[in-house]
């Protein structure tokens, strides 16, 4: 990298640390903000809303960034960013708190992808495992700092706090990527598929409220859930149809019959499945069975933080040097099963010291994993669909979590009656053949040598 492209890494490195950040801030300060604003029937709402418009606008901020250039509409997810977290900050209601997280969700769901898609434009994928490992320590900062800052600001200066903190984070990601970005024109009179992202908005909206709902405010054969799990499909089909004949398709259906894309996105939908089992859960077991208070579960979290932070930086430089990067994922799914199995062993007289093992165990797999088939879709699919193959990987994370969450969630709320302890084991022990599944899915993926070109 040059100096100037070093800037605007810099720059989409304050932007993921941006969207990380806010999901685990915001959770700490919640209880005060309930007795601050009242509406505690309403509270699930201030992470659902945001979730919701995140995941749903994902893949149109990325198919609209293959089309009209990456520089605009990254700057504008920022803007939309910073414009629902200072309201957020200013919220004097529930109402209005939810209407704001709504629109900060929508800024969100372009940061992650648009700033994975623009590292993809300026760096080669031969050479990006150079820079994985700043990438991951990203996500660690935040899974760290997130809830101590939370708390931080609730107890001590106010809970508004944890939205105003975004403002100076933003505001320098945005000067690095204005400054450093260049403009890329878009592609000759673009025609946008308004029917498609309106379908697969719908679709994804159902997904995500019966993975929300399920079990929670509805019984999972309630009227609700099965009505909105047949709207999905109904959607989805729809959605389908309309694809196959739209000049300018959401999601393109021939990323379909590329191999790679499909491997990969299955292989990420169960890897974030196994994954939520550990870091939702692993907590839980530390609370209840170990005693730690809440923000110390979060820092004994940070082995497998921590593994997963050094197993990223090595491989991704082993990749560049090599050019092959298969193995890893294959290796990586592999240790996330045994993580997890270990994870299923443990009991009341099971140390913190062993559970920090076993968690290594864990973050040495989940390491080799995720960043790696990213950089392998990326690879793979043409120039022209790497905003929308970005998103759509990250589009299947995102599902991935949140079906992972409310499948587990339901077993663990099932198996309490019989014990916490028990649950748990039960939890761990069913997310398990999820990396399984994950470890034979990708033994079909095809090794696309690394091109040593960026894509643009």
């Amino acid at each position: 990298m040059n100096r100037k492209q070093l800037l605007t890494f810099s720059g989409l490195l304050l932007a993921m640390l941006l969207a990380s950040l806010d999901q685990t801030i915001v959770s700490t300060a919640l209880p005060t903000i309930v007795r601050d604003l009242g509406g505690l029937d309403e509270l699930s709402w201030v992470v659902t809303a945001y979730l919701l418009t995140a995941t749903v606008s994902t893949p149109l901020w990325g198919r609209l960034s293959d089309l009209y250039g990456r520089r605009t509409l990254f700057q504008g997810s920022i803007a939309v960013f910073l414009a629902g977290s200072a309201l957020s900050g200013l919220a004097h209601s529930m109402g209005e708190l939810i209407g704001f997280r709504a629109l900060q969700g929508l800024g969100a769901g372009g940061l992650m992808t648009l700033a994975m898609a623009i590292v993809a434009d300026i760096v080669a994928p031969r050479e990006r495992g150079r820079y994985q490992g700043y990438i991951q320590m990203v996500f660690v900062l935040a899974s760290v700092a997130g809830p101590l800052l939370g708390g931080l600001f609730a107890d001590h200066l106010s809970w508004r706090w944890v939205f105003y903190v975004n403002v100076p984070i933003g505001a320098a990601a945005l000067a690095f990527v204005s400054l450093t970005l260049e403009r890329s024109a878009p592609k000759s009179r673009p025609r946008i598929d308004f029917t498609g992202a309106a379908l697969l908005a719908g679709a994804l909206t159902s997904v995500l409220l019966v993975t929300t709902w399920g079990g929670r405010e509805f019984a999972w054969g309630s009227t609700e859930v099965i009505g909105l799990a047949a709207a999905a499909v109904a959607l989805l089909v729809a959605f389908a149809v309309q694809e196959r004949r739209a000049a300018e398709p959401i999601i393109p259906p021939r990323l379909f019959g590329e191999r790679v894309f499909d491997v990969v996105s299955l292989t990420l939908f169960l890897t974030t499945f196994a994954f939520f089992g550990a870091i939702v859960f692993m907590p839980v077991f530390l609370q209840v069975v170990t005693g730690a208070s809440a923000t110390g579960s979060g820092l004994l979290l940070l082995p497998l933080l921590l593994a997963t932070t050094l197993t990223t930086a090595v491989v991704g430089r082993v990749i560049t040097r090599t050019g092959r990067y298969k193995v890893f994922p294959a290796v990586g799914l592999g240790l996330m099963g045994v993580g997890l199995l270990l994870f299923a062993q443990m009991d009341a007289e099971t140390s913190r010291i062993t559970a920090a093992a076993f968690m290594v165990v864990f973050g040495l797999g989940f390491g080799m994993v995720s960043q790696i088939l990213v950089l392998a879709i990326q690879n793979a699919v043409d120039r022209r669909d790497i905003g929308i193959a970005t998103a759509s990987a990250n589009l299947f994370r995102a599902l991935g979590g949140s079906v992972g969450a409310a499948v587990l969630g339901a077993v663990f709320a099932n198996g309490v009656d019989r014990g916490a302890v028990h649950a748990l084991q039960t939890v761990f022990t069913l997310a398990a053949p999820a990396a399984v599944l994950g470890l034979v899915s990708v033994l079909f993926l095809t090794e696309v040598p690394l091109r040593a070109e960026p894509a643009r």
